[in-house]
């Protein structure tokens, strides 16, 4: 019984806290889609997460996938992170996106540079504190920065797609299906 209710506390106490971004999430998703269709047409996206072995690389490879019948270089899609350079993709990465048709086995983590920032014309990161970071650290303008998960058509908790480092499978399930639905609505806008 005590358990019951210390799990219902914290569960009405996320709700509360993530309220502001549920309710801001339908204005933010009309921002983020003026920022992709301001960038048009967009030749070239960067996605950009903490350590470029999950997110980031998953993204990038869902909206290839995505671009794949369009001419054959149109769109440049890149990932890179902000730390820890040279590393692969966790297992569960590699697991769950083989098994959702991407083969991320031979990528390797790198880290966000100022010519690649700056050569991107649209930058999608996976929280706003990254986009504080890469406009700051890398002098990009915010019309420039889009986070991804003010593109999902489900209006979640956070602004945040949750980096699965570390975490079971469902995580990594879960954040990648986010991903996906992200990804597709970028490419939606991209359209020329």
């Amino acid at each position: 019984m005590m358990l019951d209710l210390v799990t219902g506390g914290r569960r009405l106490a996320g709700h509360l806290l993530h309220s502001p971004d549920r309710l801001l999430h339908p204005w933010r998703r009309r921002r983020a889609v003026v920022r992709v269709r301001t960038a048009l047409p967009v030749r070239s996206v960067c996605f950009v997460c903490l350590g470029n072995v999950n997110r980031s690389p998953y993204a990038a490879a869902a909206l290839r996938r995505l671009l794949s019948g369009r001419p054959e270089g149109s769109v440049r899609v890149e990932s890179a992170g902000l730390i820890g350079p040279g590393r692969p993709c966790q297992t569960l990465t590699r697991e769950v996106a083989g098994e959702r048709g991407f083969d991320l086995l031979e990528h390797v983590s790198r880290l966000l540079t100022r010519q690649q920032a700056d050569a991107a014309e649209l930058i999608a990161v996976m929280s706003p504190a990254i986009a504080a970071e890469v406009e700051t650290d890398f002098g990009q303008p915010a019309s420039k920065l889009v986070v991804l998960g003010d593109l999902d058509p489900v209006a979640g908790w956070r602004r945040e797609i949750k980096d699965p480092y570390d975490q079971p499978r469902a995580v990594f399930e879960a954040t990648f299906d986010r991903i996906d639905r992200c990804v597709m609505r970028l490419m939606w806008e991209m359209r020329p």
